[in-house]
């Protein structure tokens, strides 16, 4: 597991508030590669566009639609957040594949903050949107009567888990698929399994692929069903 260790960029071992360590660097890196791509890769946009361009206005018309579809055409105005944790999460999970780098996403640190900025900003939208009536989503008024109380805790500590199962989902699944392919790689070592391990590897590693896009997809769909619950409240 120690390519998820957290160290120093310059010289120590100890790490403080302001410490810039190996997260800091690649989390850079993925601003970075959003910025070349969204702004400086459509700086000049043609009518045939080229091949940055192209990528650009489909992540931008992908994300669009998913957030018009899942939360409403009343969500739309929270499209540029959406699409900067889209970005953002898919540059992250996308460096880390390159050999020697650092995945961010691997750890619950980033997750964790990703994912409670989410869960306040769909809180605060619901209250600032419906008042009291957001309340309203923690209330099953198609329910028996007898069982509205029951169905009511159950929905809001649902509500509360909500950010620990939408950090962990993420950083979850990127250690995973990381570790297995660091413990295929430990097997080509030996002679013997050695054409079975680089095989293992090689699908691992484009399952890794699959994954990077997959989870910053699963990470963005569910901020729009929050984002919808937030704006309509009601069951």
């Amino acid at each position: 597991m120690d390519q998820f260790i957290v160290k120093p960029l310059f010289g120590g071992d100890h790490i403080g508030m302001f410490t810039i360590t190996n997260v800091t660097l690649w989390m850079a890196l993925a601003v970075v590669a959003v910025i070349a791509m969204m702004v400086f890769g459509t700086s000049s946009r043609k009518i045939v566009p080229g091949r940055s361009q192209s990528v650009a206005e489909l992540a931008y018309g992908f994300i669009y639609k998913m957030v018009e579809d899942v939360a409403g055409k009343d969500a739309v105005k929270f499209f540029p957040y959406i699409m900067t944790l889209f970005m953002f999460i898919v540059f992250a999970n996308f460096l880390g594949l390159i050999p020697m780098s650092f995945t961010t996403t691997s750890h619950f640190a980033v997750t964790v903050v990703l994912a409670l900025l989410v869960f306040v900003t769909v809180t605060v939208v619901g209250f600032v949107k419906n008042g009291l009536g957001f309340l309203g989503l923690f209330w099953v008024s198609s329910a028996p009567l007898p069982l509205r109380p029951i169905l009511a805790i159950i929905e809001l500590i649902s509500y509360f888990v909500r950010p620990v199962s939408h950090s962990i989902r993420l950083a979850g699944n990127v250690m995973a698929g990381h570790a297995v392919i660091k413990v295929f790689a430990g097997f080509a070592a030996i002679a013997v399994v050695s054409p079975v391990s680089v095989v293992a590897i090689t699908a691992m590693y484009g399952l890794e692929v699959l994954v990077a896009f997959i989870q910053a997809y699963v990470f963005t769909i569910l901020t729009c069903v929050y984002l919808k619950d937030a704006l309509h409240p009601s069951h």
